[in-house]
């Protein structure tokens, strides 16, 4: 598999991990002209910006290690552009990092929950 094709099956088991737990997804792939938000989602009264990494081993660090202060400030704008455009602005937000390791086949999953 090429990095695409493995950022998206670990942005499909992320969402499957969201939703077993009463997640709503609201949006994948979420783009604007400041970035791009892996998955929106919402539990209770709480709305959740994911970022999911995808790695296949771990010789670069964790996943979570690669998300730089460029890259936060990417996801914050967009998150803001988010819920203006969706008239939620005041809503309680919070700021996630789902990890997923497929290495071998097997999946291991690790939610990093108010990271950024």
């Amino acid at each position: 598999m090429n990095k695409k094709e493995i950022g998206n099956m670990g942005e499909y088991i992320a969402s499957k991990y969201l939703e077993n737990l009463k997640y709503e997804i609201i949006k994948r792939n979420y783009y604007t002209r400041f970035g791009e938000i892996d998955i929106i989602a919402k539990k209770e009264n709480e709305i959740i910006f994911v970022e999911v990494k995808t790695r296949c081993n771990n010789l670069f660090g964790s996943p979570a290690e690669s998300i730089n202060n460029t890259k936060k400030k990417h996801i914050y704008k967009s998150a803001k552009y988010f819920l203006y455009k969706t008239k939620q602005e005041e809503s309680f937000t919070r700021f996630d990092v789902i990890e997923i390791y497929i290495i071998d086949k097997e999946i291991r999953i690790k939610h990093l929950k108010q990271i950024m």
